[in-house]
């Protein structure tokens, strides 16, 4: 459905004229106006507002009463006063009010200095207190979850963390309990507030009445820094505000993305950091001495992989993780191809697709933006998970069905590739509206009928016009972070940077590397944090449970990693399946270390930039790309690589469809390619060269 149109009004607002869109809330419509209307229960993000904490409240020509600024739309000629005296008594009563029971706990509490209670009763409250009676008390804190901490004495009733709950995550288990003064907030039944999506909270809360329970009394506003980067824990890539102390991540916060994120979190992206700064990590190069892995100097493990590799040449095999970043794979491909002559590499754990089916499924002119989610007449989930597989889409698609009654729909490999079904789907998708969005997992295309897979999936496109039509498309949730990132840069058997042909025919696939280092044709294994046995995201390691894999390709596996002679691995943890079978193991980052570029599922080249130091010191952990190039150098390739911005540029001009693409331009907001004009350069369907 289309967006929104906007239109721009005119409104006064103490005494200046100001442009705004027109029925924006008056909150947001002063912000033009460079005025500040001071809120506590009014957040964009949770939909219609609901007028609850009435600070405010301002006066409007021809309204005799006073009127909540969060929840009176702006209308042309509006003429509104937020400096009269009326004004000014109603939000002076309204700060005294909230703070007769609020505790005199700045000095202790995890808000403080960052509290919005704070900075509006400095700016609006009465700078002194008539209330002597005794405040109401409660048992603080409590466990609201076992990972956030409640503490009843400090809540203002704002109703932010109950509109979360039934009305964005819709698992529905906060609630108010009793009334008046002695209300407070809890879950229906007493019972932990576990949810994927429960630290969210925490961070919405105006007041210190929900605090993290990791970050709890580990650092104040004024001994941190913060640092932008990206979340690279699964594919929904998060935009991300980390707080930093002493070069150690305390806490992560969403930096709100419309395109990205809706400014949302995922529990996993927001609770599981601290994990990857913590004593598991790998620090140091090891190798394997003695039946063990051991730690030596830097030397001796660089000099140790290059001659495993430089012996097997042509007979070396790459698997390359999702939390690589493109630069990273693009490298590794150089020098797989380049250095050792092998066009065994693959991105992909489901096996390779013809290269015209890859070229097809990317098209830009069949690509959807996750805002498109929102908006669609239809949403058809294929093969795909969301609540598990990218988190943050489930939101998306929750808010298109509740806010603009998107029709979602679900199917399976199976029915797409039934003809029959498919055109019962086509039909129930068509009757929807015309712009439809197909969210597709890469296991679709996974197995022997993943190529049928990816053609019946073509096929439905076509069916429904879905090439060209605004707000329509395909769109992908793939097995790995940068999934689409290591692919467009030429991280797959049958493909160089940019989906263009290979010079050497003949590559092997994932599954191909197992089976050849298992029949004795490849005899060294190249690992960048992926791990064919246990997964290739942190988060994966992090859950505590290992992933569900295909028993045989498993034991497939298992019989490779037995034979193999040589495996050399980049690992950010040392896994079982690493610390039994790899001969030499880097120290690989966090997306927190790291320098680089990732791809968005849905095209948004997004820049990762180093927030801390690396993890043991700059002689421990060394960036991925400079391992490879000092790689590379040993066996006897130059890759003129000398610093991270040097391998981006190498990448942007390897990539036809990247062309001119700088680190400036993607900023911190990323850039979707298929909106420059070098797009016109992406290979086409049938398009062989």
């Amino acid at each position: 459905m289309p967006r929104p149109a906007t239109k721009t009004i005119t409104f006064t607002i103490d005494g200046r004229e100001v442009q705004a869109p027109e029925n924006a809330m008056l909150v947001d419509a002063a912000k033009y106006g460079d005025v500040e209307i001071p809120v506590f229960c009014y957040e964009p993000k949770l939909g219609q507002p609901v007028g609850a904490c009435r600070m405010c409240l301002v006066e409007i020509e021809g309204i005799p009463k006073l009127q909540t600024g969060c929840s009176t739309p702006v209308k042309d000629g509006m003429v509104v006063n937020t400096q009269s005296a009326r004004v000014q008594e109603a939000q002076r009563s309204v700060v005294e009010f909230l703070l007769i029971n609020h505790p005199l706990d700045c000095p202790v509490c995890d808000k403080g200095g960052e509290c919005p209670l704070q900075d509006i009763t400095f700016g609006w409250g009465r700078g002194s207190s008539r209330f002597i009676e005794p405040k109401r008390h409660f048992v603080k804190p409590l466990e609201l979850s076992p990972t956030i901490a409640i503490d009843r004495e400090r809540c203002i009733l704002c109703y932010r963390c109950v509109r979360f709950s039934q009305e964005i995550s819709e698992d529905h288990q906060l609630v108010l309990l009793e009334r008046g003064a002695h209300s407070y907030v809890s879950t229906f039944d007493g019972h932990p507030y576990v949810a994927p999506f429960s630290g969210n909270i925490v961070e919405l809360c105006p007041v210190g009445a929900l605090t993290s329970r990791p970050y709890r009394f580990r650092a104040r506003p004024w001994d941190v820094e913060d640092a932008g980067s990206v979340c690279t824990l699964c594919p929904s890539q998060c935009n991300v505000t980390l707080t930093v102390r002493d070069e150690r991540v305390l806490r992560v916060l969403a930096r709100e993305h419309p395109e990205v994120d809706d400014g949302w979190l995922c529990d996993r992206g927001r609770f599981a950091y601290p994990a990857l700064g913590g004593s598991e990590r790998v620090t140091e190069p090891l190798i394997r001495d003695g039946g063990e892995l051991r730690p030596v100097s830097w030397d001796r493990a660089l000099e140790e992989a290059a001659a495993g590799l430089a012996r097997a040449g042509a007979r070396t095999g790459a698997l390359v993780g999702g939390e690589a970043t493109s630069e990273e794979g693009y490298l590794l491909a150089r020098l797989l191809r380049e250095g050792l002559g092998s066009p065994h590499l693959d991105s992909r754990r489901a096996g390779t697709l013809a290269l015209e089916l890859h070229r097809a499924l990317g098209d830009p002119g069949l690509q959807a933006r996750v805002s498109d989610l929102e908006f669609a007449h239809a949403v058809l989930v294929l093969a795909a998970d969301p609540l598990v597989d990218a988190p943050i889409l489930d939101l998306r698609l929750r808010k298109g069905v509740r806010r603009h009654g998107m029709r979602l729909v679900r199917a399976g490999a199976a029915e797409v590739r039934s003809s029959e079904r498919a055109g019962e789907l086509a039909a129930r998708l068509r009757d929807a509206g015309e712009e439809i969005v197909i969210l597709w997992g890469e296991r679709l295309t996974s197995g022997p009928d993943g190529a049928a897979s990816a053609r019946a999936l073509l096929d439905l496109a076509d069916a429904l016009s879905l090439a060209g039509t605004d707000g329509a498309g395909l769109l992908e949730i793939p097995a790995g972070t940068n999934g689409r990132g290591l692919r467009e840069a030429g991280v797959l058997p049958n493909a160089n940077p940019g989906l263009c042909e290979p010079a050497a025919a003949g590559g092997l696939d994932a599954r191909g590397i197992a089976r050849g280092l298992t029949e004795g044709e490849l005899t060294a294994l190249l690992l960048l944090q992926s791990d064919p046995l246990t997964g290739s995201r942190p988060s994966e390691a992090l859950d505590g449970e290992p992933p569900e894999r295909d028993p045989a390709d498993a034991e497939l596996w298992q019989r490779a990693l037995e034979r193999a002679s040589t495996v050399v691995a980049h690992a950010t943890f040392l896994t079982d399946s690493l610390r039994e079978h790899a001969n030499v193991v880097f120290p690989a980052q966090a997306y927190a270390e790291k320098e680089g570029t990732i791809v968005h599922p849905d095209g948004r080249i997004q820049r990762l930039r180093a927030a801390v130091a690396r993890v043991g010191g700059l002689d421990c952990t060394r960036a991925q790309w400079q391992v490879i190039a000092e790689l590379a150098a040993r066996i006897g390739l130059d890759l003129e690589v000398l610093t991270g911005a040097m391998a981006s540029q190498q990448l942007f001009d390897a990539v036809p469809f990247y062309a001119g693409l700088t680190l400036e331009e993607i900023g911190g907001k990323g850039v979707r390619w298929q909106e420059r004009d070098a797009a016109g350069a992406y290979p086409t369907r049938g398009q062989l060269v």
